[in-house]
């Protein structure tokens, strides 16, 4: 009796395979994104609602508040700071060169490696309030979510290591909470510096005319980094 021979899985057969399995897990992963992005909006306005009466009762001009900016984007002003939260539509697989791949969360289920992403970007509330273009925003942290619910935060300096440990870090409310304070936190932690002298001293004549009018001479907050220049790596 002769061994029956196994057909190959042909390309339509692969298809509805890949389908099946990463696509549809794309789809958990951004409906899981979705869902958080909600409920980051809702403990924002919870967050800027508590702070405002904390701080406005004892100096008005404190200013704290929130602003629903529609399905993938909103923001909350901090005083001299606007934090400005962007969900991405589509799902990304960590880069393949880093560290969490050595471990075996992902090594168990690499479709653990494919995440949500919510930017965060800083920007001086000045900035917004006179319509000066030429100003600076700075992408602050992403913060990744996959299919479980589990997370990791990158960034620059203490939000590069705060979050980085994706097997132990499941996402709920009091942990997003942190996180949201923890960025607040990190933001207002770095001031305004002034400009290099020999970057401004020359000014034309068509930016002093429009000087008074909208601040076109650019301002942006250095928050102990730049994302083009500096040599330390985000985690």
């Amino acid at each position: 009796m002769t061994k029956k021979e196994t057909t190959p899985p042909g390309p339509r057969d692969l298809i509805v395979k890949a389908m099946l399995a990463k696509s549809a897990m794309k789809q958990d992963v951004f409906k899981a994104t979705t869902d958080l992005f909600g409920q980051l909006k809702e403990v924002l306005k919870e967050i800027a609602g508590d702070l405002e009466g904390a701080v406005t009762s004892k100096d008005q001009r404190l200013a704290v508040s929130f602003t629903d900016r529609g399905a993938l984007a909103c923001e909350i002003r901090v005083a001299g700071d606007t934090l400005i939260f962007h969900m991405h539509t589509n799902v990304f697989r960590l880069d393949q060169s880093h560290s969490l791949w050595k471990g075996s969360y992902l090594a168990e289920d690499e479709m653990r490696g494919y995440f949500g992403v919510i930017n965060v970007y800083n920007f001086l509330s000045d900035s917004f309030k006179y319509n000066r273009e030429r100003d600076l925003g700075y992408l602050v942290a992403r913060l990744f979510l996959n299919k479980e619910q589990h997370f990791i935060v990158q960034g620059k300096r203490q939000m590069g290591f705060l979050y980085n440990d994706l097997a132990g870090n499941v996402m709920d409310v009091v942990r997003l909470k942190e996180v949201l304070y923890s960025l607040i936190n990190y933001v207002l932690e770095f001031d305004l510096l002034a400009p290099p002298y020999d970057q401004v001293q020359q000014v034309t004549v068509s930016e002093m005319n429009e000087l008074n009018a909208n601040m076109q001479i650019s301002t942006g907050k250095r928050l102990g980094f730049r994302f083009q220049a500096d040599g330390d790596d985000v985690h």
